[in-house]
């Protein structure tokens, strides 16, 4: 199939990816219509754009683009983390209570500070990119532990410690490695060491910004290996976040992709996969060598992902884009689902009100 009918082909009848999970899927976390500015006024930069996304339970969720896409923006903007000059403009966070009344669910950007450190570990908890940066370099990796399991829990000393032997253990680190500095450790067990701290309090979320990207490949499947078997002995949601197009077509249940702060695509990983609707989607899976079939060019995306502060208008992609039609310079296409797929576009080249039929695409 040639790229364009790649991503302007209507869905299958039966659909291109797994059947369809049960509706009433518990929602951990929900983020409605958020977006995300750099600066106050005209010249706010407008790094997310009314942004939607939905994590379930048991769920791996992710979210895949270029560098500079908003991908990191969106989940600090979420978590409460963003610095100054970064402000929520708009949406809310939706994060399910284990306190509280059954169905009952917390709005992040409305809570208080003590709020926030209640559900943070506890509840919620991150990844950050490097590791190194991450952890304090002054104290060994066992205080890390300790200080978390002190603060969210009533454990005793003794308890903690063996708390942490355990969490080091399960993520393949000799519990003796507590009383090194994170300059002992390599990168890999550094990252280690930040997802068994990310799960030390079971938290139902778990978000992870790009934590394999400075790694080798080798070390990268081992961690993702230990990743998937966590998340099915434990059971918590997973939003995992990368570049790396490729990684999440394994690890992921569904696939959310972002351009210019603005998610222009979402479907079920294997879908996603087998027919990309979206020419940046179709521009990112072509932009890694396949480990089986025959040979051929890695095509990739010409050009560079675009100036937040000078966006184009219409749809951001159309000046890298190689089906951009005269509409797609002046009218942003708007995300909508794709009838009876259960996967959502926001292209021109599919049904819709705002859309084209395809023959007219073609020409």
């Amino acid at each position: 199939m040639s790229g364009l009918e790649q991503v302007a082909a209507a869905p299958s009848a039966n659909g291109t990816g797994p059947p369809a999970r049960p509706a009433d899927r518990e929602v951990v976390l929900e983020m409605s219509h958020l977006s995300v500015d750099y600066g106050l006024g005209p010249t706010a930069l407008h790094a997310v754009v009314d942004a939607n996304l939905t994590l379930h339970k048991g769920e791996v969720l992710g979210l895949a683009g270029e560098s500079g896409s908003g991908k990191s923006t969106l989940v600090y903007g979420a978590t409460r983390l963003l610095r100054e000059p970064g402000v929520v403009a708009g949406g809310e966070v939706l994060l399910a209570s284990r306190s509280g009344a059954a169905g009952a669910r917390m709005d992040l950007l409305k809570a208080s500070e003590r709020q926030l450190r209640a559900i943070r570990w506890s509840d919620i908890s991150i990844v950050l990119q490097s590791a190194l940066n991450a952890l304090n370099p002054v104290v060994p990796i066992g205080k890390e532990f300790d200080d978390i399991l002190r603060a969210h829990s009533r454990l005793s000393r003794k308890e903690r410690r063996a708390k942490a032997e355990k969490l080091l253990s399960m993520v393949g680190i000799p519990p003796a490695r507590l009383g090194d500095h994170p300059h002992e450790l390599s990168g890999g067990q550094r990252q280690r060491v930040m997802i068994a701290l990310a799960l030390a309090l079971e938290p139902q979320v778990v978000i992870m910004d790009e934590p394999t990207t400075a790694l080798d490949v080798v070390t990268q499947r081992e961690i993702l290996e230990e990743l998937v078997g966590l998340r099915d002995e434990l059971g918590f949601a997973l939003l995992f976040i990368t570049h790396d197009l490729s990684l999440l077509i394994e690890l992921a249940d569904e696939i959310a992709v972002m351009y210019a702060g603005r998610i222009v695509e979402r479907a079920p990983a294997a879908a996603l996969y087998r027919a990309p609707r979206h020419p940046y989607t179709l521009g990112l899976l072509h932009s890694f060598p396949p480990l089986h079939g025959e040979v051929g060019p890695m095509t990739g995306i010409p050009g560079s992902p675009p100036d937040l502060a000078a966006v184009p208008s219409g749809c951001a992609f159309h000046p890298r884009c190689p089906y951009a039609l005269e509409r797609c310079a002046r009218q942003v296409p708007l995300l909508g689902e794709l009838e009876g797929s259960g996967r959502e576009v926001a292209c021109f080249l599919h049904g819709g009100e705002l859309s084209v039929p395809v023959e007219l695409a073609v020409s």
